[in-house]
Order: C-alpha cells, then structure tokens, then sequence
C-alpha cells in the first residue's frame, strides 16, 4: 500500500507548503505528492495533478490530503470524488479532520459529511425555487418566448414562395432564420403539408 499525497491551492500566491508538509509528515514522499493550483470550482477528476495521480495510483493506494475540502469546492463534490476514489480501489485519508473511510470512526465522519451534502443538495434546491418563484412574482417569465403568430404566418408564406421557386426545406427554413426542423413544426401546427 502506498500513501499518495494530493495538495490543491487555489492561486499561484497561495502557498501550499502548510499541506505538504503535514502530507510528509505522516509518511507520504514527496516525490509522491501531487499539486495542483487551481480554484475548487473544477472537479477533481479535471484538475492536471489529480489526473496525473488517478493514472498513478492503483488498487490499494491510499490518497492523503491535509483537508479533506482539497478536493473539491462543495461536500457533494467532496463526496462524489471519494466515491469515485474508492470505486476505483483507492482509500482516502484526510490528515487534519480525521477522516480514513478505512476506520469506524472515519466512516462514521464520511456518512454525517454525507448527510451533510444532502442538506447542502435541499437547501440549494430550496434557495432556487425561492429565487425562481421571487422572480415570477416580479413578473420574469421563463421559458421560451411566446411566438408571434403573425410573424410566424409571415416567415410561412416567405418560406412556400421559396419552396415553389425550387429551393429546399432546409434552404426556405435558412432565409427566416429557421431550421428544417422549426419550419416543420410550424408547418405541422399551422396545418400545412407539402
């Protein structure tokens, strides 16, 4: 089993010293230790040095990070990334929460981290029907804009003079702006057939 260090800060004026430095201390060599720079809104999976480290690691390697929120930007985030993680054969450690998914007590950290997410995952689905429902009231409408079906009367007769001077659908759509398919569809529901 090899311990496999990972470091994340996210800006070429943070330094990540602090992180390798605890990594080293509990066994990780530093030529082991993969860092990146980069902000935590990428998942871990597209991050160069962790990219580097899932080629690097194999089943039975352990990964260890100084905080267990290096790798990623939210504890869904997190726990989807240790998920993935242990799918693949690969323990987590995190040095400075106490969370080895190996021991009772880390999986026990692991499931209230994971019941945690959930609130996370309910209070932003809340907070985004709050939003959209504010925004109604205001009058925003969402969706696609309603259609003017006078217009669309007017690109239809563009669209079958074209047609009976020999061009194509897709060429007739292309002059009102439209695709083949959106000048079927119209089409269809005006009732017309060619």
């Amino acid at each position: 089993m090899r311990l496999l260090g990972y470091t994340r800060v996210s800006t070429a004026a943070q330094d990540a010293q602090l992180q390798v430095d605890a990594l080293v201390k509990i066994g990780v060599q530093q030529r082991d230790i993969f860092s990146d720079v980069t902000s935590g809104t990428k998942v871990a999976a597209s991050r160069p040095a962790m990219s580097r480290l899932l080629e690097h690691a194999v089943d039975g390697d352990t990964l260890v990070v100084w905080r267990i929120d290096r790798l990623g930007r939210s504890l869904i985030d997190v726990l989807n990334t240790v998920k993935s993680l242990q799918q693949a054969g690969i323990n987590v450690r995190s040095v400075s929460d106490g969370i080895d998914p190996s021991t009772k007590t880390g999986r026990m950290m692991l499931g209230m981290l994971a019941t945690l997410a959930e609130y996370e995952r309910e209070l932003i689905v809340e907070r985004v029907n709050a939003g959209i429902a504010v925004a109604q009231a205001a009058g925003t409408k969402f969706g696609r804009p309603t259609s003017d079906p006078r217009i669309i009367a007017e690109k239809l007769e563009i669209v079958r003079a074209a047609r009976k001077a020999g061009k194509t659908a897709a060429d007739a759509a292309q002059l009102v702006g439209w695709s083949r398919a959106t000048l079927y569809r119209y089409e269809l529901a005006a009732g017309v057939s060619e």
